[in-house]
């Protein structure tokens, strides 16, 4: 039961027969009673001036004695400057507490019938996956949980750029310098043994960039271009879209070990997708969308065979679509995906998880599509996020400088291991068991540091702040849930209750604390909070939100006896709370991807 909806309606009542009208909808407001005015709900009487004909002071006192008279949840009500604060009777809220714990799956919303696509990660084939590519992953995993908590159907799918100059860079690499080295030759994952020839390859094109610059005396971009390795590679994916034999299977082969490094970072991170699409299948059919623009006149061929689409009427700029030598670029790609994906699964939401560097391309991928004559480019929604940084900076994958992601989550369960050890938070339980918890509270850790953070802005990853057991961090709520499932063990060890699942509200039950209060509205907002989430596709709210609830519970925690409540009733109810608070908890946490412990 959502407080606000109550209060409208009854306040729309309370207008007809107070001042004989029927008043629109938008007309009544409502929110949340700020904490230095006692209440629950404020009703702004301002909108409603022209239908009472009153001061708006006379107003709110003539609604709030007709609501205290009609309506028993109201316990009081007080005026401010034409701002009437509304105080329900703890009746009313343990009544709220009571159809939370009935509810069947209290916080997921009605199937809306809507389908969403959502794709992320997107790796290249010349490199593991990095700190980016781990927000990447993490901000679209939740999302995707967020929308099918939202009552949504999701299909999360992966675009992997598997061909292009940058892979032809690794492949040239290994070719002159590699001496047939495998992922099992070599014991290196294989997606870090190709990036490793990626970092080769561009030290190299930095030493020949150099060398032309200072011998010809002109810049580094434009040396660059006469490099002959760089020259090379363009050669090689020139011969790659013609089909080449050998350098068919060569690729074949280096990107079979990159999958199946990326199989591996994925599991760990608790990762997977509904659907795989490979740049190599979907390129083609871009450039057939190009060349049919071209036909159609949409597009224009230049006198070096390269095509473009000219935006500057619409604002932006010219587009390059294919180069002079009829290779495509990722817009071509991009193109023709979005079109096979549309033609599949006929979706009313595509959702793009990439970088703010990349906010012109999806403008630009829009704009082109609609010219195309789709009109379902406008269900196109670039989800875009500020980088990831270090405390020693930005990172450069041609410089062999980021971090790796599975470096940083063993960083991370070795964090956690020796933090957890340090605290002495785990005695009692079995070794293999603290191996999994290990893991469970570092990944943890890194998950929740980097999605309580809002997408949009640039981020500063500190492994060890993310770690600490106090304040707004995964292991915080973690222990929060552990403790409560342990206070909730010892009430079944002690033969209070027989398990968890018998657990209800007493009947008639409703002397409550403040701060029961106060949680019992926190969960009572956790639909709210889910639904403005979705909407703004934003994990962050739904972490805080959690934080918010973990931190209330230890606050109450602190103040009340639980195990101790002589009062059977009593004690019943605060059982039943914690068993809500914890399933929240849990509930929300894994719309972040993050497993919460039954001890710690």
């Amino acid at each position: 039961m959502n407080p606000e909806l109550f209060i409208n309606a009854q306040a729309k009542l309370a207008l007809k027969e107070l001042y004989g009208a029927e008043v629109e909808e938008r007309l009544i407001q409502t929110q949340a009673t700020r904490k230095e005015f006692e209440g629950d709900i404020t009703l702004v009487t301002f909108p409603l001036l022209k239908t009472s004909h009153k001061g708006p002071e006379q107003t709110a006192e003539e609604i709030g004695r007709w609501l205290k008279e009609r309506c028993p949840e109201v316990e009081s009500f007080n005026v401010v400057k034409g701002f009437l604060n509304i105080k329900f009777s703890l009746g009313y809220w343990s009544n709220i507490f009571r159809s939370i714990s009935a509810a069947e799956d209290f916080g997921t919303l009605p199937p809306t019938g809507k389908r969403v696509m959502i794709e992320f990660s997107s790796p290249n084939t010349n490199k593991p996956l990095h700190l980016g590519h781990i927000r990447n992953n993490l901000l679209g995993w939740s999302v995707s949980k967020l929308l099918e908590a939202n009552g949504h159907e999701v299909i999360r799918v992966n675009l992997v750029n598997d061909r292009g100059i940058h892979i032809c860079k690794s492949m040239l690499a290994w070719l002159r310098w590699g001496n047939g080295e495998t992922p099992q030759s070599s014991g290196i994952k294989g997606d870090h043994l190709v990036g490793k020839y990626y970092v080769l390859f561009s030290n190299e094109l930095k030493k020949e960039t150099k060398a032309i610059a200072a011998e010809r005396g002109i810049s580094e971009d434009e040396a660059e271009r006469l490099s002959p390795i760089l020259k090379e590679a363009q050669a090689m994916l020139v011969k790659w879209e013609s089909g080449d034999k050998e350098i068919r299977e060569l690729w074949a082969k280096m990107n079979g070990w990159v999958y199946e490094g990326f199989d591996k970072t994925y599991e760990r991170m608790g990762i997977s997708f509904h659907r795989t699409y490979y740049e190599s299948n979907t390129y083609l059919s871009g450039k057939s969308l190009v060349n049919a623009g071209l036909e159609r006149g949409i597009f224009e061929r230049q006198e070096d065979g390269s095509v473009w689409c000219n935006l500057e009427p619409d604002g932006l700029d010219r587009k390059l679509l294919l180069r002079g030598d009829g290779t495509s670029v990722y817009m071509t790609q991009d193109l023709g995906t979005a079109e096979q994906r549309y033609n599949e699964y006929k979706f009313d939401e595509l959702i793009y998880v990439v970088g703010d560097e990349q906010n012109y391309h999806f403008k630009v991928l829009k704009l082109i599509l609609k010219k195309l004559g789709f009109d379902w480019s406008d269900a196109i929604y670039h989800l875009s996020y500020g980088m990831v940084e270090l405390p020693e900076g930005k990172m450069k994958s041609r410089e062999g400088t980021v971090v790796d992601a599975d470096d940083l989550i063993e960083k991370m369960y070795q964090t956690a291991k020796e933090t957890s050890l340090e605290l002495g938070k785990l005695g009692g339980i079995p070794e293999q068991e603290q191996e999994r918890l290990f893991e469970m509270i570092g990944l943890g850790a890194l998950k929740y540091f980097i999605l309580k953070v809002d997408p949009k802005k640039t981020m500063l990853f500190d492994p060890k702040e993310s770690i600490d057991f106090n304040g707004n961090t995964g292991p915080f709520i973690q222990y929060t849930h552990a403790r409560i499932k342990s206070i909730l063990r010892k009430a079944k060890e002690s033969g209070v209750i027989a398990g968890e699942e018998s657990l209800s509200v007493p009947e008639n039950f409703s002397e409550l604390l403040p701060k029961e209060v106060e949680i019992i509205k926190l969960l009572n907002s956790y639909p709210v909070r889910i639904k403005e989430a979705g909407d703004a596709h934003s994990p962050a709210l739904v972490a805080n939100f959690i934080y918010d609830l973990a931190k209330e519970f230890n606050q109450y925690y602190q103040s009340v006896s639980i195990l101790k409540e002589s009062d059977s009733q009593r004690l019943l109810f605060r059982l039943a709370m914690l068993k809500e608070i914890a399933f929240v908890l849990r509930k929300g946490m894994l719309i972040l991807g993050i497993e919460l412990p039954e001890r710690m």
